[in-house]
């Protein structure tokens, strides 16, 4: 159930040569978009929305991010359809899609830098797990974190990406780790994929307590990522203060998805949009770029982008909240104990 519509404009950027990103029966495969697309014309959200053309991203913007090594093995594996890692599949069309990815991304920072306040980029491949010297997970080149630079590159000099894929984005969180510029919230199951994201991962030098991340267990459901958001990441980007909030918008956390065990509804992607929308309007008048990140059961996938676009453009779901469980409540009172020594906004 959603409570009344406020007429904001929202941004999608997609473009079908995201399809070309052939990976077979690999759960990264094109239906995905596929598929939210489909829903989106269903259910008329796509008259919505503006629907922005992404550009390709010029090899300075990729690195922004990556070494040259890591963009030219990304180029030549392509080129002779071999796999990165046993998770990452390429054909020849990859690298060129890479590159339309991470432009889909920059492409949605200039949206919302432009006229509207909020933008979704639709892309794949997804990126959070790719380092700046190794292309991992699925994930060939780190879209988020370029679009982080070039925000910066734009004169937007204080970064907030939130992450809430049910995987930690290790690429994200090295490409920033000694950077007090960009703040890096990240929550995920945890143990899981890829084995990195506990709660003493604060960060290193100047970039000190500017890495949040709140590794959460198996089967935490709505009430205990709402927590995290409330208690944590309210607090500590109202002490940062923005000039931007990014997105790694995976929805894989969402209860049944296939590839982890945690236990979001659909109605809860929605509360943690407009939390983040709710930062972004206190401290940069309300610029949030989302990028897609995971996500593997297409009609959960589908229904989740669209309860984050609901929330960009002012519907609020109505979410049955319980009492967050003792576990999640013992990991959110030690991560708060740890951060206390770099917010003073946390209580």
């Amino acid at each position: 159930m959603f409570n009344s519509f406020l007429n904001y404009r929202s941004n999608i950027i997609y473009h079908p040569d995201y399809l070309k990103h052939e990976t077979g029966s690999h759960p990264e495969n094109k239906k995905r978009l596929m598929s939210i697309l489909s829903h989106l014309r269903e259910t008329g959200m796509l008259t919505k929305l503006e629907l922005k053309e992404p550009r390709y991203a010029t090899l300075d913007e990729i690195q922004y991010v990556h070494s040259k090594e890591c963009i030219e093995k990304a180029r030549k594996y392509s080129e002779l359809e071999m796999q990165l890692d046993p998770d990452t599949v390429l054909c020849k069309d990859s690298y060129n899609v890479a590159l339309l990815a991470a432009g889909g991304a920059i492409t949605a920072v200039d949206a919302v830098l432009d006229k509207s306040d909020t933008a979704f980029a639709l892309v794949r491949p997804p990126g959070h797990h790719a380092t700046p010297t190794k292309s991992m997970g699925f994930c060939i080149f780190n879209n988020i974190a370029i679009a982080a630079r070039h925000a910066q590159k734009m004169g937007k000099k204080r970064v907030l990406i939130v992450d809430w894929d049910v995987h930690h984005g290790n690429g994200t969180q090295d490409a920033f780790y000694d950077d007090p510029t960009v703040f890096y919230f990240s929550t995920h199951q945890y143990p899981h994929y890829p084995g990195t994201g506990w709660m003493d991962e604060v960060g290193k030098g100047d970039g000190e307590g500017f890495n949040i991340n709140i590794p959460l267990p198996e089967g935490t459901d709505d009430s205990g990522f709402i927590a995290a958001f409330e208690e944590i990441l309210v607090p500590t980007a109202r002490e940062f203060s923005p000039d931007i909030v990014l997105i790694s918008s995976g929805m894989d956390a969402c209860n049944n998805d296939g590839l982890a065990h945690m236990r979001m509804s659909i109605e809860g992607f929605n509360t943690l949009a407009s939390i983040v929308k709710s930062i972004a309007k206190e401290s940069c008048e309300g610029k949030v770029a989302a990028v897609l990140e995971g996500g593997y059961d297409l009609k959960l996938l589908s229904h989740s982008v669209a309860a984050v676009l609901d929330a960009f453009m002012g519907k609020k779901a109505e979410v049955q909240q319980h009492e967050v469980s003792p576990q999640v409540r013992f990991r959110l009172d030690e991560i708060k104990k740890i951060q206390r020594r770099f917010w003073q906004s946390i209580h």
